[in-house]
């Protein structure tokens, strides 16, 4: 890592590779969406939606492990550990391994199961079994990729972060075009476009540790489950703040379904795509300062730590108010690359519910970046409370209170409500985080 005193400088060189990495994510998907749609029509659509949740729990799981490797790893570097650093990394890519096969198998064995459970109906089920059952196969990449690439940023090199994620988006918009409109190969050729991009990242970043260029190199290790424990307990609130999309996805489904109607579902799918990309990008500025933080909460070097987090915070307020205005000034046109305007109804509908959930993106920023920086700092408790209270528990309770009192209304303006809720709780813990830190600061100042 570079001297403390260039901050802004390190601060732009973790957070654009990692927001533009989220960007990549969400980006997977939205195109599936975009070409699903024109070239195959919003029943597939749908689906797509209806297979997301399935997605987020598989980058859900690569985020546990990369997020708490990264945050140990990057502690150990700190602490000059450097043959710690290396053992955890390469068992951590081990255990993801082995963790793959077993899910790829499982839901492959029980397809039919996974597509009736996540939500699917009869004009649906085809188009998800055979989106999933691509997916499916690529398990293993899904999770390798996310975890080098994290691990890439705490080895020091961000910017081939970057290129990686570059070089597989524009794999995927390819092959998309080529498979889905070219060859009419429908939701499966999407399916395959994103799994072969995955295949290209993964590969473009193995090379890199292959050559040990940075610190951080495969190497002998003995298996230590206390390891992978530590890692897990700490990456669990980024995980939950990603498999809280799968939960809610699944969720609201359901009550669109039995509240609204099928057609609502695609209406659903474009807010979901716009709420991923958002929510990402607050998650990307979060996962971008945990690297530094865990440096230098390793060094003990809390002013800096406050130092970033300061950063972090200004920068979550600035996406927020431009991801906002951008969703609700240009609503039109963002509807537009999923549902035709010749369909008026559904168009109309889909505009006017997307300006309601907008306003959400004013406040779950605050929330994610505090959870994130609990975890930087080695606080898993604390950034539990906050990833579950608004990735889960309140969500899905204010979900069915706006329900009861608001009916179809309430599906749209829960997600606001819930994200303010959980603002009281996050304000607070961050608050006496900070406290803490300032006062060993101090301490240590006197001492």
């Amino acid at each position: 890592m570079e001297d403390a005193l260039d901050l802004k400088t390190q601060f732009k060189k973790y957070v654009i590779p990692s927001v533009a990495a989220m960007w990549v994510f969400s980006l997977y998907s939205m195109v599936d969406g975009i070409f699903v749609s024109k070239g195959v029509g919003s029943n597939a659509l749908a689906a797509v939606n209806i297979s997301t949740p399935y997605i987020n729990t598989l980058f859900a799981l690569s985020i546990l492990f990369a997020t708490g490797a990264s945050t140990v790893v990057s502690i150990k570097l700190g602490n000059s550990e450097s043959k710690k650093a290396n053992e955890y990394f390469t068992l951590n890519l081990v255990t993801i391994s082995i963790i793959s096969a077993i899910i790829m198998l499982f839901s492959l064995l029980n397809l039919d199961k996974i597509a009736v459970f996540l939500g699917s109906t009869s004009s649906t089920i085809e188009y998800v079994k055979e989106y999933l059952g691509t997916i499916m196969l690529f398990v293993f990449f899904y999770l390798g990729s996310y975890y080098l690439e994290v691990l890439i940023k705490s080895d020091g090199y961000p910017h081939l972060a970057t290129v990686g994620v570059i070089i597989s988006a524009i794999t995927n918009i390819v092959l998309d075009y080529i498979f889905v409109l070219k060859l009419g190969y429908g939701v499966q050729g999407a399916a395959f476009a994103t799994g072969i991009a995955r295949i290209f990242s993964f590969s473009f970043f193995l090379i890199h540790f292959l050559r040990k260029r940075g610190k951080l190199r495969f190497v002998k290790f003995k298996f230590d489950f206390s390891i992978i424990k530590r890692v897990i307990l700490i990456g669990i609130p980024d995980c939950t703040t990603e498999i809280s999309i799968a939960v809610i996805i699944l969720i609201f489904n359901q009550c669109i379904l039995r509240i609204i109607g099928e057609d609502a579902l695609v209406s659903y799918s474009v807010v979901c795509y716009v709420n991923t990309l958002v929510l990402t990008t607050m998650m990307g500025i979060s996962q971008g300062i945990q690297p530094m933080c865990s440096y230098y909460h390793g060094k003990k070097d809390n002013d800096v730590v406050l130092s970033i987090l300061k950063m972090g915070l200004k920068t979550i307020k600035i996406s927020s108010v431009v991801s906002f205005l951008i969703v609700f000034v240009f609503t039109n046109q963002i509807v537009s690359l999923f549902i035709s305007n010749t369909e008026k109804e559904l168009f109309s509908y889909t505009v006017n519910i997307l300006r309601i959930f907008s306003f959400a993106f004013l406040v779950m920023g605050y929330n994610v970046i505090t959870s994130g920086f609990c975890v930087a700092i080695d606080k898993p408790v604390q950034a539990g409370i906050v990833s579950l209270g608004r990735g889960i528990v309140v969500i899905t309770l204010t979900l069915i209170v706006m329900v009861l009192l608001f009916g179809g209304l309430g599906i749209w303006i829960s997600t606001l409500i819930s994200e303010l809720i959980v603002l009281v709780i996050s304000r607070n813990i961050l608050s006496k985080c900070k406290d803490t830190l300032q006062y060993g600061y101090m301490e240590k100042a006197l001492n």
